[in-house]
């Protein structure tokens, strides 16, 4: 499964490092991530997807929408 955390952090025009200072964890690690090298925990995904404002859905690329869920 390819995520799309790499093309949004580089939409963003984000380092690896501030995405993972942000993340709270090592840059290596947020590198294993985007990488496909390591599996993103649940938790972590849901700050991923609040910190892009957006989906998991979409960070998983179950949909194509970017918009964040309506609560």
């Amino acid at each position: 499964m390819r995520l799309r955390i790499k093309d949004l952090r580089e939409d963003h025009d984000l380092s690896q490092e501030t995405v993972a200072q942000a993340l709270g964890i090592p840059r290596a690690t947020y590198c294993n991530y985007e990488n496909g090298r390591r599996n993103i925990p649940n938790a972590l995904l849901c700050d991923l997807a609040d910190f892009y404002h957006t989906s998991v859905d979409y960070l998983l690329g179950r949909t194509d929408d970017s918009a964040p869920p309506v609560a």
